[in-house]
Parts: C-alpha cells; structure tokens; sequence
C-alpha cells in the first residue's frame, strides 16, 4: 500500500524517486511510518498526502472537524496524554460499537492498536489534519478536572511546558534548569489552563491584597484564580525569567518572548510587564503556532462577500487593507486570503511582528527593532525579492504607506492593516498620515473592516421570540426569522456557562469603485464616503452582524457589544 502511494506522489511530481528511496531507508532504519517521515522532512504537505491516501485507501477524509463530538467513552477510557501522544480522537462510534478515530498518521499501526486496547473495541481509520485533531482534543478534554490533574500533578507538570527558546546561543530549557518549586508549578498551571480554556492572553494583576490572574477568553476577561500577596513577587520573578526580563528592572515597561510546548502543540508567548502601585502587572499574549490556518470559506463570509473577496484577491495589482481594533481577527483574515492565492507560480512574502501562523510555501520575516528590521525597511528589501504578493504585518507610519503604495503602483499585490474604527475612516487614515489623494486612489483596491462576535454554544442552544423592540436594534424584521425565533446560548459545562464557545467574523467591504475614488481625491470625509459606499450596496457592520442573528450564529447582545450604530 505504502509503495502505491509513494508512486502516486512521484507521478504528480511532489516527490523524486530519490526521495522514496531516502523515505524507505529511514522507515526501515527508525521505525517511524513513511508518511510522517516525508511530512517532516517538508516535501509534501499535509492536505495533499491525506488525499492521495484517501484515493488510495478509500479511508474517509475529514478536512474539518469543528462540527465532530468525541465520544463520552473515549474521553473517560482514554488518557489525554496518550490521545496527544498519538494525534489521534474519536469523533464518532456506530451501534456495533465501532469507533471511528480521526488520525493524521494512518499508517502507524501500533498507536491504533494501542487505542484499541484501551477501549476495548474495533477502531477504524478516519483521516483530519493535525491541527484539526488538536483543535478537538482541546475541546474535548477541557472539561475533565481529573485529565488536568493528571497532567498537573508533580513531574509531569514540569514536562507540560518545555522552553524551546530560539535565541542564538541555543536552547535554554529554563524550567528544568529551576529547581521545579511550588511557584513554578504554580505558574505552569496557570498557562497551561489558560492554553486548555482557549484564552488569548493572561493577566497577572496585582491588588491591594493579592495578585488576581485573568483570562480573556473569545475577547472577554474572566476572573480565573487568586495568588496570596505574599507570592506575588516570586510569581513576577518567575514570569520575567522565562521571558528573560530584567528581573532587577521593576520601575519600566519592559518586553520578552518565550516558546513552549503543550502536549502536541507549540506555543509562542508574548509577556509585557508594566509597573503599577501595587507591583508590576504582567500580561502574556498566547499563539498557538499548530493552530490550522483558515480557509476563506470558513471565516464567516456571507456567500456575496465571499464572491466580491475571492475576485479582489486576484488582482494584479493594488492594495488591500484590513482594519479593526486589536484582536478582531485582521491577521486570520490576511492568512485566509494569501492561503486561497498561493501557489508554486507566484512569489508570496511576508512582513510580520510577530509571525502568528506558519503557511506554506510562503516566506515570511520577523521584524526585529533591535536588529533594526522595522516595517519600512524590510519593505524595502522584499521589493528586491522578485514577489508578486505581499503582506505588510500593520501600516504604522507614512514611510510604510508610502512604500506600500509604491510597490502597488508598480505591479504587486500588497495586504496590509491599519487600526480605524470602519473600512471609510481607512482611506481617511491614509490621509492623515500624509499620503497624497491621488495615490490613494489609484492604488487602493479594497478596505476589509471586521470585528469578532462570540458564536452561541452548540451544546445549550435554544429558541427564543425576541420583543419587537430588540429586532429594532438591528433592523431585523420578523418575517425574516424562521418562525419568528432566534437562538440564545443558555450555558452549560462546555462553554463555561458563558452561552458561547469560539468566535466569527463580520464584515464590511469597501471595494474602492469610481464614485468611491472621486470622492478620495476630493478629500470628503469618512461619512461622505460611507454615504456613497452605502449607496453602492456596502453593508456596514452592524448589518452583517444581523445576518449573523438571522442565521442563528450569534445574539442580538453580542452584535450590539462590537458594533457602533450606523449614522
């Protein structure tokens, strides 16, 4: 079976006979099955061997998983550790009691049997992607205190966040290099709950009386633990080490970066201490680097914007700028778009600070202000690089815009971000800075501007007939409501009795059409170009957000939170 698959991959040219043959000798000499072998060495990626095996094999393939259910039997028999261990999760059993488990590496033998030994049962191959099986282990499993013991408990917590630090005198492995005390078991816990319970950031806070640990979780803060007062200076202690701060330094802002391992997946975390009146607050930024990156169908475009967006990306030229506040989800929107393009016939380079996501076939750079690669700079030096699309991380100062445009006029694609409350107040933004009108106009293709809203927990959904005075909010007429109801989330286990499990997008389009141009170069304001754009057919935000009520995505509260009303 094996060979037939490899000989299927030379035929289309992914892989040389050379390189089955280096593929062959290393699963004889290793032991590892050849599929993960080729995997790590790069030369096929993950989506395109799980196809060939599934034409192969006729073993299903599931490129998703968001919408799967672990079996409850799988959760309580089968260990975490071992699930991560393996990639491996059920995500369905049939009434002979057949399991079908979703795996990334069908050809390791002994990891199925190994599951199917501690079920108890007959398992039957499923093929998902890595990040998929990740993504629903975490769900899974993030209800059961007693796996979280289990992995928290003494040694093992130590080995739950390994530092894989990427600074040049190798790596440091600072937490087996401590003497492994209540404080730094104390703090593990802490990231590793706040990884489990899909946080984006951490706050340590201190108060009058105690140090308070936060968790924003689908862009809300939770209060989530409590440190007693007198450990709140080894706990920052802690932190600053793993960041390699200046722990001596307690009077000024400073930065660091750590890189850890959570079971299977690796984590970049961003710290930030500032000092307060109670001591220094610090704040860790969690990007899970195995996180999958989005396709464009999946991020919560309506079917038309769908269509306007996938035209606009294929352009030849121009700029196309993303905008929102921080965390409304620009990058993941930016990802989609290049992954949608990228092919082995166009030059795709990217700019970032910092690097979220790992893509494909895509080159991207690091800005590093202390090496002195800023935005502008290496801007400059991709333009030497011979690319057809480009992404610029975040539009900051004119110099960056200038060069931006620049390389649109010239013949490039460029992605880019800004921070302005909506898609009109974009192109006045770029004004502001000092770009000229006409060259905004000419070279600016489309402003994308977005905003999260939590989704309702699939778990406890249900029905609900909203007053006519809460449809008012958002322009929703009855009769587009099936039955005249929408859904609301009414909290369970799952969702921490929150009423919502993960986040989508809304949009607002802004193709820069002629009308739309003639009003940029006359330098009318951010309401006189929303007017046109309106006028056009743009929906606002707040607009998208009500389709998003009518289909039963997300609540009439939610959309209300996020956006401003349309004036």
């Amino acid at each position: 079976m094996r060979r037939r698959i490899l000989k299927a991959l030379v035929r289309e040219g992914v892989l040389t006979e050379r390189q089955v043959e280096e593929t062959l000798k290393l699963e004889e000499e290793s032991g590892r099955s050849f599929d993960r072998i080729i995997r790590e060495k790069g030369w096929v990626t993950e989506d395109r061997l799980l196809t060939v095996i599934h034409q192969k094999t006729f073993w299903p393939y599931e490129r998703s998983l968001g919408a799967a259910n672990v079996p409850a039997e799988f959760v309580a028999k089968v260990p975490v550790s071992l699930a991560r261990q393996h990639n491996l999760v059920a995500i369905d059993v049939d009434a002979d009691g057949v399991y079908k488990v979703a795996t990334c590496e069908p050809f390791n033998y002994h990891s199925m049997d190994e599951v199917a030994s501690v079920l108890e049962a007959e398992v039957q191959p499923v093929l998902s992607g890595r990040a998929e099986i990740t993504s629903l282990l975490n769900r899974a499993y993030q209800g059961k205190q007693g796996e979280g013991g289990e992995i928290l408990d003494d040694a093992a917590l130590d080995d739950a966040l390994v530092k894989l630090d990427d600074d040049e005198d190798g790596a440091e492995d600072l937490i087996n290099d401590q003497d492994k005390g209540p404080v730094i078991r104390r703090v593990n816990k802490v990231i590793f709950d706040g990884y489990r319970m899909r946080a984006s950031d951490i706050h340590f806070q201190p108060g009058e009386d105690k140090l308070l640990v936060r968790f924003r979780i689908d862009g809300i803060l939770y209060d989530k633990d409590e440190v007693p007062k007198q450990y709140q200076d080894a706990v920052i202690t802690r932190l600053k080490v793993m960041s390699k701060m200046d722990i001596a330094e307690r009077r000024l802002p400073q930065d660091g970066r750590a890189s850890c391992t959570v079971g299977d997946a690796e984590i970049d975390i961003r710290f930030n201490s500032v000092p307060t009146n109670y001591g220094e607050r610090v704040v860790l930024r969690l990007l899970d680097k195995t996180a999958k990156v989005f396709n464009l169908e999946d991020i919560g475009l309506a079917n038309e914007d769908y269509q306007l967006l996938s035209r606009l990306i294929n352009y030849q030229h121009g700029i196309i700028l993303v905008t929102g506040p921080t965390g409304s989800g620009k990058t993941t929107t930016l990802y989609a778009s290049l992954s949608k393009i990228n092919s082995s016939a166009i030059n795709c380079i990217t700019i970032e600070d910092p690097i979220e996501y790992h893509l494909s076939g895509v080159s991207q750079i690091q800005v590093s202000a202390k090496k002195g690669l800023t935005f502008d700079r290496g801007l400059r030096a991709l333009l030497r690089q011979d690319p057809d699309v480009m992404m610029v991380g975040e539009i900051r100062d004119s110099e960056t815009a200038r060069i931006a445009i620049q390389a649109a006029l010239t013949g490039h694609l460029v992605f880019s971000t800004l921070h302005t409350n909506d898609a009109p107040s974009s192109v006045t933004r770029l004004l502001d800075i000092g770009v000229e009108p006409y060259l905004v106009a000419s070279s600016v293709i489309a402003v994308i501007a977005q905003r999260l809203v939590r989704v309702i927990c699939r778990e406890c959904r249900s029905e609900y007939e909203p007053p006519q005075e809460e449809l008012d909010m958002l322009g929703i007429k009855r009769e587009q409501l099936k039955d005249g109801l929408i859904y609301l989330g009414m909290g369970c286990e799952r969702c921490i009795d929150t009423g919502y499990q993960g986040r989508t997008a809304i949009y607002e389009i802004l193709p820069i059409g002629e009308e739309v141009r003639q009003e940029v170069i006359n330098r009318s304001g951010a309401s006189k170009i929303k007017e046109v754009a309106m006028s056009r057919g743009m929906r606002s935000l707040r607009m998208d957000g009500a389709r998003k009520v009518v289909e039963g995505h997300s609540t009439i509260e939610e959309v209300l939170r996020v956006t401003q009303l349309d004036v």
